[in-house]
């Protein structure tokens, strides 16, 4: 299993344009072949802190992810929306025997 965590900080002023953009990705994307969960959160300290927490069956059905046509206009659209440098890192989760 594939986890992606992490936080991005937007502009105040398009916290509705970043909210109505991760509905969109949010809907498409939970519609992928290998997507387990896509989840976007506000900080409950920062509303302008976004939180992500995605969960994948492989690291080939999250690379096709970020290869759909949703996901490059909705990073395309982050882009412009940030206040800072996104945090986001990439786990690779494996299953151990007997735990």
């Amino acid at each position: 299993m594939i986890i992606v965590a992490g936080s991005v900080p937007v502009n105040p002023e398009k916290l509705r344009e970043v909210k109505q953009g991760i509905a969109k990705v949010c809907e498409a994307t939970r519609k992928e072949a290998g997507c387990i969960s896509y989840d976007f959160s506000q900080d409950a300290a920062d509303p302008c802190l976004i939180r992500i927490f995605e969960r994948w069956e492989t690291g080939s059905a999250l690379d096709l992810h970020l290869k759909q046509p949703h996901t490059v206009e909705f990073l395309t659209a982050l882009g412009g929306w940030a206040a800072g440098p996104p945090d986001v890192k990439r786990y690779v989760i494996e299953k151990v025997e007997g735990l």
